[in-house]
């Protein structure tokens, strides 16, 4: 019996040390990040469209630079969301992130911009997150 406990009692000092560590683990700094595609906000759409699990090993994940013209702007109290253009109902949204300053965060319909940002796959919308605006 004091075998059993002591085993769940190391189990649950793993678990809570991974725990730990997951929740402190620092967020990736986009400015820095290298990139690892670059690609148009409609064919990004378009390849996602195509096929869904081809794409999600290709880019989820990975950080993506993605260019486009400014569909919408969205904003609440947590985030900042820019809808690029895609010649589609949906498109490709990036969400700027929460731990980066950003020198601005409002953008006109229409303008041209380059976001980059990590890849979480499709929602209807193409979804990045953790976005800044790259020059």
């Amino acid at each position: 019996m004091k075998k059993v406990l002591l085993a769940l009692l190391a189990v649950g000092l793993i678990g809570a040390g991974v725990g730990y560590y997951m929740w402190n683990k620092p967020h990736q700094n986009m400015n820095t990040a290298k990139t690892d595609v670059r690609i148009d906000a409609a064919a990004l759409f378009q390849e996602y469209n195509a096929d869904e699990t081809a794409c999600n090993e290709k880019y989820l994940d990975k950080v993506i630079a993605v260019n486009g013209k400014v569909k919408e702007v969205t904003t609440d109290e947590e985030s900042t969301k820019i809808s690029l253009e895609t010649g589609d109902a949906f498109g490709v949204r990036c969400e700027l992130s929460k731990t980066t300053t950003h020198p601005r965060t409002e953008f006109n319909p229409g303008e041209q911009v380059t976001f980059k940002g990590t890849c979480s796959g499709l929602n209807f919308d193409v979804l990045l997150s953790n976005c800044v605006e790259v020059k």
